[in-house]
């Protein structure tokens, strides 16, 4: 009998009957539901239409010559092309035997001859959509387990699916890249035992242990683990426990080998003391090149109480020699030889200090006394500019945490830079440096110069590494004062008051407080 098909169809059913009659009837009742409809006679014809076309539902006579509908189910349930079709059993035996065994052989369904329509139509209509949905489930459920097969054969990190005891039930092909060692050599080995040999190497426990026989979670970064040829190699990793349903069935374990990885950090560990090793080079560097611009009015400020002294030792001499000493006055004359010795010997510290290397690490500082300092050693200047200089600084400003050198460098590079503005400008106003907290908790100073003002892309130059507006400057120094400041942990940057020139301020943490000094101020043009 040949193969009647009813196009556009989407879902397949089978007819098998031995007799024409019972065919036609299924046929008739089934060609309008808009099926793809299969016919055969014999079970040898019905099992290869089955292979070929895998039918969602197979209506099947029981009692048929040669094979019976038994013996056609129990191969067709054998084979695993056509193992998920719907086998609807008809059969004139209405017993409750004849049913129990095409149930037994994997039949889904019974149908009594002599049929009804409307009971075939929806008996076929119902299995044939369960099958349908399951097949798509499962056509689903590959497509899921191919993109997972995908997915974990493109990462790089290693990829282990271990049972309670540790054994490998699963791996990745990086993870056998990361090991030198095939995938189906891994499969089957003790995960604890393959790539850890004793304690010593895990002093916190065996990595994953944990997590396969108590659910724990585990993160480790810089253990050392064995490859398959028993070479070591340090390595982070990350297990989670695997569970079926509530019960815990093991872990599964992501690892990576971080060799380079390490090597990179401690290249650029050298590379952070390399810079900070410049950047205090630099910074002396600086201090130097300032000392160099004010050595001149140093060596004037060192004479003055070195000519006093020996003014006032001349005449301690001529007083000496007198017949009859006045001692009263020559105990006031050596007094004044010991004040200028001491103004002397201040000027002489000062400039030592300002000029050594600064101690690796922070103190706490003391704001005005800092900035009192910093106003004396500035002096210079101040009358080389034929300017002065005003501090306002609160009693009640809490210390800070910084660099005292360093923090006093940025301070006296700005107020020299704010004397030299106000001199070109011609202004008699004094450079005023005063010092506050800001909204943030921070310690802010602040140099304000009454000079011409600042040019309109001063935001994008003036901290910029040898850009300058002096004719002999060699512009390094804003570029320093930032990397001081940074360092320190605050900020510098620069405003424009409305009433004209400049206002350079920085930031500072206070000491023993956990604010940050990062600056909101949208009206500040401040350096990134």
């Amino acid at each position: 009998m040949t193969e009647v098909v009813s196009e556009n169809s989407e879902v397949t059913v089978l007819l098998v009957d031995d007799n024409p009659q019972n065919l036609k009837v299924l046929y008739e009742t089934l060609k309008d539901q808009d099926y793809r409809l299969l016919i055969a006679n014999e079970g040898e014809k019905a099992l290869d239409l089955a292979r070929r076309h895998q039918p969602e539902v197979i209506l099947l006579d029981i009692m048929m010559p040669e094979m019976d509908g038994y013996e056609v189910c129990e191969r067709l349930k054998a084979d695993p092309e056509t193992a998920d079709c719907a086998v609807v059993f008809l059969s004139a035996l209405d017993d409750l035997q004849a049913k129990v065994k095409g149930f037994s052989l994997g039949g889904a369904d019974y149908i009594s001859k002599p049929f009804q329509s409307q009971e075939v139509i929806a008996r076929v209509k119902t299995h044939a959509r369960v099958i349908r949905l399951e097949r798509e489930l499962q056509a689903r459920n590959r497509e899921l387990r191919s993109d997972q097969a995908r997915i974990l054969n493109s990462i790089s990190e290693g990829i282990y699916g271990l049972d309670e005891h540790g054994t490998i039930e699963f791996a990745n092909p990086a993870a056998a890249v990361i090991m030198r060692c095939p995938v189906e050599d891994l499969i089957g080995r003790n995960f604890f035992e393959t790539h850890f040999s004793t304690a010593v190497e895990c002093p916190a426990g065996l990595p994953a242990r944990a997590t396969c026989s108590q659910g724990v979670i585990e993160n480790q970064r810089d253990i050392r683990m064995l490859r398959a040829d028993r070479t070591g190699f340090p390595a982070e990793y990350r297990s989670t426990p695997k569970y079926d349903g509530d019960e815990l069935r093991g872990a599964v374990v992501v690892f990576r080998d971080i060799t380079a990885e390490l090597e990179s950090e401690r290249a650029l560990e050298e590379a952070r003391e390399l810079v900070q090793e410049q950047r205090h080079q630099l910074a002396h560097t600086s201090r130097l090149t300032t000392m160099g611009e004010m050595a001149a009015g140093v060596a004037h400020e060192v004479n003055q109480p070195l000519t006093a002294i020996t003014n006032y030792a001349r005449v301690a001499k001529r007083m000496m020699s007198a017949e009859s000493p006045n001692l009263g006055l020559l105990q006031e004359t050596l007094d004044k030889i010991e004040a200028q010795s001491h103004r002397a010997s201040e000027i002489i510290r000062r400039i030592r200090r300002f000029m050594k290397k600064p101690a690796t690490g922070k103190e706490v500082l003391s704001v005005s006394a800092l900035l009192e300092d910093t106003r004396q050693f500035a002096e210079v200047d101040a009358r080389n500019n034929e300017g002065a200089i005003e501090l306002v600084v609160p009693e009640d400003l809490p210390d800070i945490l910084a660099d005292p050198i360093q923090v006093q460098q940025v301070a006296l590079n700005l107020i020299r830079n704010a004397l030299e503005a106000t001199r070109s400008a011609g202004s008699e106003l004094p450079v005023e440096v005063s010092a506050g907290m800001t909204d943030k908790g921070c310690v802010r100073v602040e140099v304000r110069d009454h000079g011409i003002g600042l040019a309109e892309d001063a935001e994008e130059k003036l901290f910029l590494p040898f850009y300058t507006t002096k004719d002999e400057g060699m512009g390094i120094g804003l570029p320093t004062c930032r990397s001081l400041i940074q360092a320190q942990g605050g900020e510098i940057g620069f405003e424009r008051p409305e009433d004209g020139g400049a206002r350079f301020f920085f930031t500072l943490p206070v000491a023993g407080g956990t604010a940050s000094c990062l600056s909101t101020d949208e009206n500040t043009s401040e350096v990134d």
